[in-house]
C-alpha cells in the first residue's frame, strides 16, 4: 500500500503511531510466550515488561489529554517494569488499553488544537510537543520490542522491514504507488 499523503499534522501523527504499535505487534508475534518474558541481562526489560511500562505510560499521558497533568498521580511508574501480566492475552490486552487511550486522546483533536498547552510533570508544552514527544517515547520502546524479539527468535525471524537484498525491488514497487515504507 502507498504512502497516504497528508498535510494534517495529527493524521500523520496517528499514522506514525500505528505504524510503530503494527511493528511491536507483528516482532511479539514471533516469539514465544516464555520468550516475551525473558530479559538477556539483569539490566534489560523483558518485552512483557517494556509493554507494561508502555501502557502505564499511555494511560498516564492520554487519559483527560487535554485538562490534566500527563504524569497521573495514581501512577507508580517503577511497578511498570516490574511482575508483568503473565500471559500472552493479559499482556495483549494490557497494550490495546493503553493504545486505546492514546487514539481516543488524539482521533477527535483538529490541527487548531496544536498549539494549546498541557502539562507533563508540570512542565507546558504544546499538544504538538506533548505528541512529538511520545511519538519519540514510543518508537524507541517499540524498536526495543523488536530488537529482542529479533534476538530472541533469530532463526525463524521474519523481516518487518525491507529484507536484506531486496532494497531494489522494494524500491521499484513504492515507485509503482505498490507500497510504502509505513
Amino acid at each position: 500500500m502507498a504512502l497516504h499523503f497528508t498535510t494534517s499534522y495529527r493524521e500523520d501523527a496517528l499514522a506514525v503511531f500505528r505504524q510503530y504499535k503494527s511493528l511491536a505487534e507483528k516482532a511479539m508475534a514471533q516469539v514465544t510466550d516464555e520468550q516475551l518474558q525473558a530479559a538477556l541481562d539483569g539490566e534489560m526489560n523483558s518485552i512483557a515488561q517494556t509493554v507494561k511500562h508502555m501502557a502505564g505510560n499511555m494511560r498516564s499521558r492520554w487519559t483527560d489529554f487535554l485538562t490534566s497533568d500527563g504524569e497521573k498521580p495514581d501512577r507508580q511508574r517503577d511497578t511498570e517494569f516490574t511482575d508483568p501480566p503473565s500471559t500472552r492475552d493479559a499482556l495483549l490486552a494490557l497494550w490495546e488499553e493503553g493504545w486505546n487511550c492514546l487514539f481516543r486522546a488524539i482521533e477527535p483533536l483538529s490541527d487548531q488544537d496544536l498549539p494549546g498547552i498541557v502539562y507533563i510533570r508540570g512542565e507546558a508544552h504544546s499538544v504538538l510537543q506533548a505528541i512529538n514527544r511520545q511519538i519519540a517515547h514510543y518508537a524507541y520502546h517499540c524498536g526495543q520490542i523488536v530488537f529482542l524479539a529479533k534476538h530472541l527468535n533469530h532463526a525463524g525471524w521474519q523481516s518487518l522491514s525491507v529484507p536484506r537484498g531486496q532494497s531494489e525491488a522494494f524500491n521499484r514497487r513504492v515507485q509503482a504507488g505498490e507500497a510504502s515504507q509505513r
